[in-house]
């Protein structure tokens, strides 16, 4: 069974399927584009089936879903080129606003569905080689010397971001901590990075494939991912004590789909997410579900970790691009005095 809040969600694109249990008078084939980033392949890949699979049964039509995958913060700008994305599915909420400050999307996107319209949420964590040679526990273990740290470019990666910001954050809560000792350590450790690749699974490749590096910054989803795909032989997840709150935010691109005519089916894609078998299969690719009986029920499949937010420690993504992302900011001050 659908769980209510599911129904309200879908209740304007699909009322006249849902009430009346009439299909469409005329079968069509349509095709969707789903641009994203980098790690969520394989959830989506599971979950375009489901969803079409969902859509068939309702109307009668078939839908094709096209996936686009690179770094969260390459992807905005392919959209802002006009690479035609019914929906975005990225890794973090400052990235669709970027779309919506272009008019792309309604500026209340995030009111439209449920936790801030993020229907799964991660966090950041760290992947070492089996034995965990150098010994990385936590946060401050990264910037020893002789430890080689690899993460994606905070400027063309979600992930990368999310990277930086769990740092800057842990920085922060230490004991007597301020903006100058959470600098310093922000300098350190990007000091102990040889390697900047452009999103989270190019720097997941870097580390698993080319055997780059001591220890990778990483999503959980992909850690957990790695460590099943290669096994504990190769590569183990550690998780620090604390760490950010990453939550993956999904939209509606009101431009395009007003032009395509795809907004009825664009709209229940993303609501379906928010389904029994859409948040299954979110922790089955080991994102958190947010829906309130699915985050109960997978709970224990995550490690607890003391979990920070953005605005906790940025006052928001607005903030946190102003002050660490945007041109000349600290991160590019970070870069060039390295």
């Amino acid at each position: 069974m659908l769980h209510q809040h599911f129904l309200r969600a879908i209740f304007c694109t699909t009322v006249s399927l849902l009430l009346l249990g009439q299909p469409a008078a005329l079968a069509a084939d349509i095709a969707l584009l789903n641009v994203s980033y980098d790690p969520s392949r394989e959830l989506y890949q599971e979950f375009d089936t489901a969803f079409a699979r969902y859509w068939k049964a309702r109307t009668g039509d078939t839908v094709t879903m096209r996936q686009s995958h690179a770094g969260s913060g390459k992807q905005v700008r392919a959209v802002i080129d006009g690479v035609q994305a019914d929906v975005v599915t990225l890794a973090l909420a400052g990235d669709i606003d970027t779309l919506s400050a272009r008019g792309l999307l309604a500026r209340d996107w995030q009111k439209r569905l449920a936790n801030h319209s993020a229907p799964y949420t991660s966090t950041v964590v760290f992947l070492v080689r089996t034995g965990n040679p150098k010994q990385i526990r936590d946060w401050g273990d990264l910037v020893k010397p002789g430890v080689s740290v690899i993460t994606p470019n905070p400027k063309t990666s979600g992930g990368g971001r999310w990277n930086y910001l769990a740092a800057w954050g842990y920085a922060l809560r230490q004991p007597g901590a301020n903006e100058a000792s959470a600098r310093a350590y922000l300098a350190a450790l990007y000091q102990n990075v040889p390697i900047l690749d452009t999103g989270a699974r190019a720097a997941t490749t870097t580390f698993v494939e080319h055997g780059k590096g001591d220890v990778l910054i990483t999503w959980e989803s992909e850690a957990m991912l790695a460590t099943r795909e290669l096994g504990p032989n190769r590569v183990e997840m550690v998780a620090p004590m604390t760490s950010i709150l990453a939550e993956t935010p999904v939209a509606v691109v009101d431009k395009v789909v007003d032009q395509r005519g795809t907004r009825r089916i664009a709209e229940a894609y993303l609501a379906y997410l928010y389904s029994d078998e859409g948040q299954l299969i979110v922790a089955k690719h080991y994102y958190r579900p947010t829906v309130d009986y699915f985050a109960r029920k997978y709970a224990s499949s995550f490690p607890r970790i003391k979990l920070f937010t953005v605005d906790d420690i940025a006052g928001g993504w607005a903030a946190a691009q102003q002050a660490h992302f945007a041109d000349g900011a600290l991160y590019d001050q970070l870069l060039k005095a390295k």
